[in-house]
């Protein structure tokens, strides 16, 4: 027979099963197609950027794991790069350029409320400071602070800290030594505590775990009383309770300054022999409640630091970030908090922290100090600013004369400033709400419109100028959105992630067909698809969804639509040896910077820690020194001989495979012919006939190629089979051709 050519349709195509997709390819990893054909993608590097008074002490990682990136240039040239995580948010000078922390602060004491105390051999020191309302990982900054006598010198103190939480009063911090016993002093009376805005989470939690209820507890139907005179013990057993009001059952569980005792007594005002629900062993150290703390009773409590039992407890999304360029300078809001103003300094070097903007606040730039209205918005779930004479729009915000968040209400300042919010016949501010879905998800700047997305429904939004300023149209009911980031625009179409199949907007909503969609949604953990995001690779003509598979609570998988040809292809950040790649977390395609940008967990498998990280650079992955090689692969279909009435015996193979692009001598890819008996049974594997010979020739069969190999002899033997390419060497990148086989009929059985 004549030579067979081994040319399959791009695209993976797992909409059914591998024989009825013959003529396709079914399985990748780390490939893209180009001009029809496969090729294993670009390699990544990592910015090499790194001021550790910024950055996590030791790993040059960021803190907290990063879901926003944003990118622009100031009037003086710099390139800046906005990345958000759910501890922190950056501004970054330059390509692997200085990090800078402009988090903003929550509140700064007075001096002298805030004093520390050390205990002897150890690094933990408690922090007092009355309602300070932080909660476990949180930062906190002091200044004003002196020695404490000993190891703990002033310097030590001065800096910034995390806090691990005890009570509304106490937390503690953990010192870069250990204090000695002559460490007694609290600090002084000039000390000043700067609290960061309150951190966020790194996933979607609800009813397990730390943290899993509401701060504070959710007590429904108990009154708050007070404490005379308690102290826990580390051994557990001193506490001693009395209430002004009494308790309504002689057993139960107390929530003490946030801290979980149980208690069995009589029923009246005192109880003794109470015993800590959290940990139940008396370690740690003793705890003192003044009088007058606050006291709940309830004996189905579910609040901070305490497992929620099945069914209870709220869920808590994860901290994700908007923002927009107000000239130079940046707006930006963390998901259900206040808008923050950063203002791009005077000075080149100088990166002050970004400025609440609230109601009455004056916000300093560099032109001066601009005072906002008393209605500004003071919670918000997204923020934009238009390109049509820059309004700064806020969707999912309060009211005006309302501190109540309403989910569906969008909010708009005058024309040309941030500051002014309250409607007037002399202004352009206003508000609309949206009448489908029960909230905001997103919303997306297109080139004659914004798209506004709720849970339900997709809207245009569009200037008009006064006195109607912007107008609403439903563009499409009865649809979704898996979360804010899950949408891009490529080439003037808009494209979404949906909670059960992709979407596309080119002037009318449509379905965005898929093959891969089965594979997709059959085994996705929806639970946090607010963790899902999109971005564009425009130089290979891509969009990228990242998401988590149904075994992960991270990002673990990717899936690829190329518009141009239409075709879909996947892959997974796991490799060859069963460790996890850096999972992407934000992703930006900028033409402000040579490569795409995205945001990894700075360990493999995810953890606090954020990495910045350049796609389409080099061909391995260079997060870590020294590089290692990215596995890619990609599988065809099932072919056969006719319809697979004779088994085919393919006896030679003739490469066709390029190297370009590699950095290496001598760059090798693996050929894999898989053969089987039939569509049921496993490849290399055939139980009809049993063929017996010196070299078994039906099973799978590897052959190294390089780019001059001419033909590679082979003895492989099935009804069907399926051809793989893969590599898994440092410095190779290939792309496939059109290889052929010599393949002849083999028997019928």
């Amino acid at each position: 027979m004549p030579l067979q050519k081994l040319q399959f349709r791009p695209g993976i195509n797992r909409e059914n099963t591998s024989y009825a997709n013959e003529g396709g390819y079914y399985a990748a990893n780390k490939i893209r197609f180009r001009s029809g054909q496969p090729e294993k993608v670009g390699g990544w590097t990592a910015d090499t950027g790194a001021n550790l008074s910024a950055l996590k002490p030791t790993t040059g990682t960021l803190w907290g794991v990063c879901r926003a990136l944003w990118n622009w240039l100031n009037l003086t040239g710099y390139n800046l790069l906005a990345l958000g995580t759910n501890f922190k948010y950056y501004i970054q000078s330059g390509t692997n350029g200085f990090y800078y922390d402009v988090t903003p602060l929550r509140t700064t004491t007075t001096a002298g409320e805030v004093t520390f105390a050390a205990s002897t051999g150890s690094t933990t020191i408690t922090v007092s400071d009355a309602g300070h309302g932080a909660q476990t990982g949180d930062f906190v900054t002091y200044s004003g602070a002196v020695s404490l006598g000993g190891n703990i010198t002033a310097t030590i103190l001065n800096a910034e800290f995390q806090i691990t939480y005890l009570s509304s009063n106490q937390y503690t911090i953990t010192s870069s030594v250990a204090a000695t016993a002559g460490d007694s002093g609290n600090g002084g009376a000039s000390v000043v505590g700067a609290y960061q805005i309150t951190t966020g989470n790194p996933v979607y939690t609800q009813n397990v775990g730390w943290g899993a209820g509401t701060w504070g507890g959710v007590i429904p139907g108990t009154a708050t009383t007070a404490v005379s005179g308690g102290t826990l013990s580390n051994s557990n057993t001193t506490v001693t309770v009395t209430s002004t009001t009494g308790f309504s059952t002689p057993t139960g569980t107390l929530l003490i300054d946030q801290e979980t005792i149980t208690y069995t007594g009589t029923t009246g005002t005192t109880f003794t022999g109470c015993t800590r629900g959290v940990s139940g062993t008396g370690s740690g150290a003793a705890t003192t409640h003044a009088n007058g703390a606050a006291v709940v009773q309830s004996t189905t409590f579910t609040g901070w630091g305490v497992s929620a039992p099945a069914g209870q407890g709220i869920g808590q999304q994860l901290r994700t970030w908007s923002q927009s360029n107000f000239g130079e300078d940046l707006i930006f809001n963390p998901r259900g908090g206040a808008l923050y103003y950063w203002a791009n300094s005077a000075s080149a070097n100088t990166f002050n922290r970004g400025q609440y903007l609230g109601p009455s606040t004056n916000i300093v730039t560099k032109s001066g100090t601009i005072t906002t209205d008393a209605s500004c918005p003071t919670v918000a779930n997204f923020v934009m600013v238009s390109d049509a004479s820059r309004f700064v729009l806020a969707f999912g915000v309060n009211d005006y004369g309302s501190t109540v968040q309403d989910p569906l209400l969008i909010r708009w300042s005058d024309q040309e400033s941030f500051a002014t919010w309250i409607p007037a016949v002399t202004n352009q501010a206003g508000s609309y709400r949206l009448s489908h879905g029960s909230q905001i998800i997103t919303s997306m700047q297109t080139r004659q419109e914004i798209l506004v997305l709720t849970d339900a429904a997709i809207y245009s939004m569009q200037y008009l100028g006064p006195p109607y300023v912007w107008s609403f149209q439903i563009l499409g009911d009865n649809i979704s959105i898996a979360g804010p980031n899950a949408i891009a625009t490529a080439n003037n179409i808009t494209y979404w992630m949906g909670t059960d199949k992709f979407y596309m907007y080119s002037g009318r909503v449509q379905t965005l067909p898929s093959t891969l969609r089965e594979y997709v949604y059959n085994d996705i953990n929806l639970d946090q698809s607010f963790q899902f995001m999109a971005g564009t690779n425009e130089g290979y003509n891509e969009v990228w969804w990242q998401y988590c598979s149904s075994g992960s609570n991270v990002i673990d998988r990717y899936v690829i639509y190329n518009h141009l040809d239409n075709v879909w292809y996947y892959g997974d950040w796991v490799n060859y040896t069963g460790t996890a790649y850096q999972g992407r977390t934000a992703w930006l395609d900028s033409a402000l910077r040579a490569y795409p940008m995205a945001a990894t967990y700075g360990v493999a498998g995810g953890n606090a820690n954020a990495l910045l990280v350049y796609h389409e650079n080099g061909v391995d992955d260079g997060t870590v020194n020294p590089a290692v090689p990215i596995v890619a692969q990609v599988t065809s279909s099932d072919f056969d001989i006719g319809d697979g009435h004779n088994f085919g015996f393919v006896w030679r193979l003739i490469p066709d495979l390029t190297f370009d692009g590699s950095n290496i001598n001598g760059p090798t890819a693996v050929f894999t012919v898989l053969p089987r008996a039939n569509s049921g049974a496993p490849y290399g594997s055939s139980n009809n006939p049993d063929v017996v010979s010196a070299q078994n020739y039906q099973n799978q069969r590897n052959y190294a190629i390089q780019e001059f190999t001419q033909q590679v002899y082979v003895r492989i033997r099935g009804r069907q089979m399926a051809f793989k390419v893969s590599s898994s060497e440092l410095g190779v990148q290939w792309q496939l051709g059109v290889p052929r086989i010599d393949i002849r009929p083999d028997g019928r059985r």
